[in-house]
């Protein structure tokens, strides 16, 4: 994502807030709640609709105004999200201006577009606010402000290897999100909508939190300390429980794969079991699915990360790199290297 495409004690950012504005957010308060919710360039339209949307919701549910949020950019012009739409903004960023929550929304090449301008308006931001958060790549925004230093955080499940590696000082999570002190992280759309309904269930109560979710159909909230899945299984999950553990066990060892006789058996089954079991749920095989979602990972990194071939066929488990394109060529058509070379062209 930020390159391509893109619990601790609170820490003290400065003398500038005032007293009566610090403190913890989550806590019973019918008292707005002023956010501001700085949009990067190809940041992610679910996102940021799961961002600002449950708060018009929680207004609506409640009849009245517990949260007042502007959307800005760093210089006030509309930003282009990563699906190419437009989104207007109702101002610049100011970062000297006092709020409660300060949310910065990221997707792909957030690296590229956290300028030494932005990140030194984050920083002012965050000093003057009582609780700053990342979501999607806005952690990597939050990293290299200096902002996640010491920290529990997290970030989208696709890079979490990069930001543990990238900032070592930085405990990474693969929790859906992750709030230390006065700082909160999450991953994608689901996540950041998990993170505003948690926020709504502690400032209105769990009934204003359960009609917010209702409004979108939604009721599959999940614990902030839930792991971001490779493979969001919805339905699966509930049909048959060896086939989701079989699909998280091949998800964890996409870079060690296992043989599907050891899949089997830790499971608690027997590998013809498995065969049948898949074959109802997801109609093929085992091995295939575990080859297509190696395949898809290693695409993804091919066409959104900068990686090396190299490193691309270790992280997804090929033995080399002519393993690794023969594979590719038979699922896509073609070899890794030309879709790359699409990409560039």
């Amino acid at each position: 994502m930020p390159g391509s495409r893109p619990k601790g004690q609170a820490a003290s950012w400065g003398s500038g807030r005032k007293a009566a504005r610090t403190g913890v957010i989550f806590q019973p308060n019918t008292a707005p709640l002023d956010v501001t919710v700085l949009v990067l360039p190809e940041a992610s339209l679910m996102s940021l609709a799961a961002t600002v949307d449950p708060m018009r919701a929680a207004n609506r549910i409640t009849g009245g105004t517990p949260y007042r949020w502007r959307v800005v950019s760093m210089d006030g012009q509309p930003v282009a999200t990563s699906g190419g739409l437009m989104v207007q903004v109702d101002a610049a960023f100011q970062p000297a201006q006092d709020c409660d929550l300060l949310l910065v929304v990221a997707a792909f090449n957030a690296a590229r577009h956290a300028t030494a301008p932005t990140l030194a308006a984050v920083r002012q931001g965050a000093r003057r606010a009582r609780m700053v958060g990342g979501v999607e790549s806005g952690s990597w925004v939050l990293a290299l402000a200096g902002l996640l230093d010491g920290r529990a955080a997290t970030t989208h499940w696709e890079d979490l290897e990069d930001f543990a590696a990238r900032f070592p000082q930085i405990k990474v999570l693969p929790d859906r999100w992750v709030v230390d002190g006065s700082v909160v992280t999450t991953g994608a759309a689901a996540p950041a909508l998990d993170f505003m309904l948690a926020l709504i269930r502690a400032r209105q109560g769990i009934g204003a939190a359960m009609n917010v979710a209702s409004l979108y159909v939604y009721d599959e909230v999940r614990l902030p300390t839930d792991a971001q899945p490779l493979v969001s299984l919805g339905r699966i999950d509930c049909l048959d429980r060896r086939v989701a553990r079989a699909i998280r066990l091949m998800e964890e060892h996409v870079d060690t794969p296992r043989t599907v006789g050891a899949i089997a058996t830790e499971i608690g089954c027997s590998s013809r079991t498995l065969e049948l079991l898949f074959r109802e749920a997801v109609k093929t095989s085992p091995a295939d699915y575990y080859a297509s979602l190696r395949l898809q990972v290693a695409r993804r990194m091919i066409v959104d990360t900068d990686l090396s071939m190299v490193e691309i066929a270790i992280r997804t488990g090929f033995s080399s790199i002519s393993a690794l394109s023969r594979a590719y060529r038979r699922r896509f058509g073609h070899p890794p290297t030309a879709a790359r070379r699409a990409l560039q062209s």
